[in-house]
């Protein structure tokens, strides 16, 4: 099942730019942020793994068992800059887990094999 876009391509890779180029405000922060977890869920479609970076979003990727009710198996939730950094590549995975700027659980939430995510 393909993703719903709600963020313009246009509109998502601008305010990445942005973002890359030190903009921090609100609207740009919570543009990128959307439009890079739909593109982790575009690339890497499936349901086992919820990424979430409150208070602008979360997804479900990765291919595996479907989640359905309650509490996801396997959860990322990191803040906002934090998951900028990692799905443009300016932070790696390890490193973010070490300094505790990320919190996973399960089995398939390491995340380092589809990052960064594939946006321009």
């Amino acid at each position: 099942m393909a993703v719903r876009r709600r963020i313009d391509a246009d509109a998502g890779r601008a305010a990445v730019r942005a973002w890359q180029g030190g903009a921090d405000d609100r609207t740009t922060v919570a543009t990128a942020v959307r439009y890079l977890l739909e593109q982790l869920a575009t690339d890497h479609e499936g349901n086992s793994v919820e990424v979430r970076v409150p208070p602008f979003g979360a997804t479900q990727a990765i291919e595996g068992p479907r989640h359905t009710r309650g509490t996801p198996p396997n959860v990322v939730e990191t803040d906002a800059q934090t998951w900028l950094g990692l799905a443009t590549g300016r932070l790696d995975w390890v490193t973010a887990l070490a300094d505790a700027r990320v919190s996973a659980s399960g089995t398939r939430a390491d995340l380092a094999p589809v990052l960064p995510v594939r946006w321009e």
